[in-house]
């Protein structure tokens, strides 16, 4: 696990990593639903989810320097 290089962006770089990580989980969830060509609400729900994990990651990444921000889209996290 990566942690931010300044103490002070701490927070908020653990913040944004969790959300990265649910919403990898989410989108994994979203790609399974599309490829069992499950129904419409369904993959409408997983999608929502995507979306949602998603905007609060950037939340977070928007409190952040983007040198901070950087090492997470270089990590294999992103």
């Amino acid at each position: 696990m990566i942690e931010a290089m300044k103490k002070k962006n701490s927070n908020n770089f653990k913040k944004a990593i969790s959300w990265l990580v649910k919403y990898n989980e989410a989108n994994d969830l979203r790609t399974i639903a599309e490829d069992n060509d499950e129904s419409a609400t369904e993959l409408n729900k997983h999608n929502r989810k995507c979306e949602n994990t998603f905007d609060k990651y950037l939340q977070f990444c928007e409190e952040l320097p983007k040198y901070e921000v950087k090492r997470i889209e270089n990590s294999n996290l992103y």
